[in-house]
């Protein structure tokens, strides 16, 4: 029988737990561990042999692990909280082998009855699979696993321990200096509709439906801005319409297109002239390497805040130098005022790509950009004509419908 087929009581935290981890307090079990253990199949007792047993001998990496861990002070809070837990509590070492009769095949003499457990070797996938990634693409595997790389681990919380103890006392113990991993995008839980999702009683929302039916960069933009960074996050479908309707639409996609449909109703669809004004390039230069510094980090909520920071900037710029008056009153500085719009909205559509690349895609094409991580500017003269809405406005009365769906 598997670990997870066991259910008990967690030893830590005394809630109802599976016997490889408990999903409450992130505490990683051994079945025997855990308090009135039955099957979750049968709902029967369970009665543990004994059997020899190859172990992770984590406590003897104990001295490298600590000094690793302890430079890693820009991970995510729950990351580090998780992880000097498990040091505060002291690292032991962990059985590896299972009575299975699948997974992978134990190499030692005497084992032959035995598998690697998954939680054990799984990790190690990162190893295998960029190897054969390396092989394809023709790059050096030493390459992606010496000092000059960067590795992003990417997971739910309940799979912390398994990446900031488990991973790097396996590479440690591989004793040839393999890269450790460097950051650890550690999410925190995500509820739907103030509930945990559970695709066994259909309280859940499947990924090819909601894509069929949505813009993608709209689902985008909620996970991003309303991702579980830092904390749990509800995805509701009134918020995700709000959000849609009121930054998407509203904010973002109203500036872009009231900016560039001025200009080709009024210019001809011509680029005015105009000088970028030195607030506006002072912004761009700066928004670049906070928002690259922020992506490099994993702080995605805190990029795509910065960028809508700058959104709201440029619809009170719009707003306060009132093209629709100065067209008649003051070309010149009708010109200028639109120019810098455009300059804006370059920089926001190259900025916005990682995270909207669908609509992003659109406005590199309409201002003639180039596929390239800089700062942009709009030659003056650029000829645009055929631009399309980026973002539809959502019926409330989805909500409903989409509520309904659910359980």
């Amino acid at each position: 029988m598997t670990d997870r087929l066991v259910k008990g009581i967690c030893p830590k935290c005394g809630k109802e737990t599976r016997g490889d981890q408990c999903d409450h307090c992130g505490m990683i079990l051994e079945s025997e561990t855990v308090i009135k253990p039955v099957c979750s199949e049968c709902g029967n007792p369970i009665d543990f042999l004994e059997t020899n047993q190859l172990y992770i001998a984590i406590s003897k990496l104990e001295p490298q692990l600590l000094s690793y861990l302890s430079s890693k002070t820009h991970w995510r809070k729950n990351a580090i909280a998780f992880t000097k837990r498990y040091i505060d509590e002291g690292l032991r070492d962990r059985a590896i082998m299972r009575n299975l009769d699948w997974g992978i095949d134990v190499p030692k003499k005497g084992y032959e009855d035995k598998k690697i457990y998954i939680w054990a070797e799984n990790v190690l996938g990162y190893l295998s699979v960029s190897k054969v990634a390396a092989e394809r693409r023709g790059i050096q595997f030493k390459d992606l696993w010496g000092d000059k790389a960067r590795h992003y681990y990417v997971h739910g919380k309940d799979n912390i321990p398994f990446h900031t103890i488990i991973l790097p006392a396996l590479l440690l113990a591989h004793g040839v200096n393999l890269h450790l991993p460097d950051d650890i995008i550690s999410s925190e839980y995500l509820t739907l509709e103030g509930r945990k999702i559970s695709t066994s009683q259909n309280w859940a929302i499947w990924m090819k439906d909601i894509v069929e039916k949505y813009n993608p960069d709209s689902i985008r933009y909620f996970f991003m801005a309303n991702g579980p960074e830092k904390r749990d996050t509800d995805f509701s479908w009134r918020e995700f319409v709000e959000r849609n309707n009121n930054e998407l639409l509203g904010s973002y996609g109203n500036f872009v297109n009231r900016t560039l449909a001025f200009i080709i109703k009024y210019n001809d669809g011509t680029i005015p002239k105009g000088t970028v004004e030195d607030e506006i390039k002072n912004r761009i230069d700066n928004i670049y390497l906070e928002v690259s510094k922020n992506i490099e980090d994993g702080h995605f909520k805190d990029a795509l805040e910065s960028i809508f920071d700058f959104v709201r900037f440029g619809n009170k710029y719009y707003d306060s130098r009132e093209p629709w008056k100065t067209r008649l009153a003051d070309k010149e500085l009708c010109d200028k005022a639109l120019n810098n719009c455009v300059q804006i909205i370059a920089n926001l559509a190259v900025l916005l790509q990682p995270f909207l690349p669908f609509s992003s895609e659109k406005i590199i094409h309409w201002l003639n950009l180039k596929n390239e991580w800089k700062p942009q500017y709009v030659q003056e003269g650029l000829k645009i004509s055929d631009i399309s809405i980026l973002f539809e406005r959502l019926d409330q009365r989805i909500i409903e419908e989409e509520k309904k769906k659910l359980g």
